[in-house]
């Protein structure tokens, strides 16, 4: 039994046996955005698969955006940003998946395509594999980006042998061999309980993690400059709390657009058979457009924040519109 089921045709994201929850997920259909209630008086929102076309083609676009204006702005080639543009790039997994099921989903519901059923396994467990490194990726490289303004703030004097150009390469080597492996496990493994378990474990971790040295960083960053009294120093001081900064809003948005995903994963260890949990469990595809929307957003942010990377991504559009024109 998969855990979501956007389309009565196909299964969906990150397919985890649930049993008893067959019967309130598999009328969840996404043929309107209005909102429905059921025997359960369950308000359940609709949302058209075009919504989630749209959503994942547009925040496509803006990772690869990002990702090309890092790799073109020589300016941009250190390890924080080197880190960022991984980040982009796990946001692009999900909005691939995204967008690669929603038009398998639209050519079924037309009748243009009628797939095997194996098939569709195989494809499901392509994209549950892709969303699962997703997350870990993500996880991981907020974590990784954290540690890097905090050597930055703290061990400024030692941050260029700290954090090498090599070094860098091989933390994003290691998160990535280690997303996609504990992806792979999780599918291979998706009927144990033990998959949500770990997932929620390794996200609550992560979070006390950021939570903690991001503190660190705030109440004792104020100590620090004071001690650091040449004007290039400052400088740097005050570029290492923006980027600290950058990167909590990153966090924020990451718990807000991720928290109901993870929040669905401990309803479903603790009261899989609740009536209230069963309301929860019906709108999940909502929980699905965060998640996408987070994706979304991230891009808006770096611009937002970086004044490099916003001039560069600038003349990255720029240009794909002259030569569309």
């Amino acid at each position: 039994m998969e855990m979501t089921n956007r389309s009565q045709h196909y299964p969906s994201i990150l397919h985890v046996e649930f049993g008893s929850l067959s019967d309130y997920m598999e009328e969840n259909e996404t043929n309107s955005t209005t909102g429905e209630r059921d025997s359960l008086d369950c308000l359940q929102i609709r949302i058209p698969q075009e919504l989630f076309l749209a959503l994942g083609l547009i925040s496509l676009v803006e990772n690869i955006l990002v990702v090309l204006a890092i790799i073109k702005n020589r300016n941009l080639h250190s390890p924080m940003y080197y880190f960022i543009c991984c980040l982009a790039v796990s946001d692009m997994l999900v909005s691939v998946s995204n967008v690669v099921e929603t038009i398998f989903m639209l050519l079924n519901d037309h009748g243009l395509m009628d797939v095997h059923p194996g098939m569709l396994r195989h494809l499901d467990n392509i994209i549950d594999m892709m969303i699962c490194s997703s997350v870990v990726s993500s996880l991981s490289f907020l974590c990784t980006i954290a540690a890097d303004r905090y050597i930055t703030i703290f061990y400024a004097l030692r941050y260029h042998s700290i954090m090498t150009t090599q070094r860098a390469v091989t933390i994003i080597v290691v998160v990535w061999l280690a997303s996609i492996t504990s992806s792979i496990l999780f599918i291979v493994y998706h009927t144990d309980n033990a998959v949500i378990v770990c997932l929620v474990t390794f996200f609550c971790t992560t979070l006390v993690f950021n939570a903690v040295l991001y503190l660190h960083m705030f109440i004792l960053a104020h100590v620090h400059s004071r001690r650091i009294v040449a004007f290039h120093k400052s400088r740097r001081q005050s570029t290492s709390m923006k980027g600290a900064m950058t990167l909590t809003i990153l966090l924020g948005v990451f718990i807000i657009c991720w928290g109901p995903f993870f929040l669905h994963l401990i309803l479903i260890l603790t009261c899989p058979t609740s009536p209230f949990c069963n309301c929860f469990f019906r709108n999940f595809n909502l929980f699905l457009i965060l998640i996408i929307c987070n994706s979304l957003i991230d891009p808006l942010i770096y611009a937002y924040r970086s004044q490099e990377l916003r001039k560069t991504l600038q003349e990255l559009v720029l240009c794909s519109w002259c030569l569309g024109a």
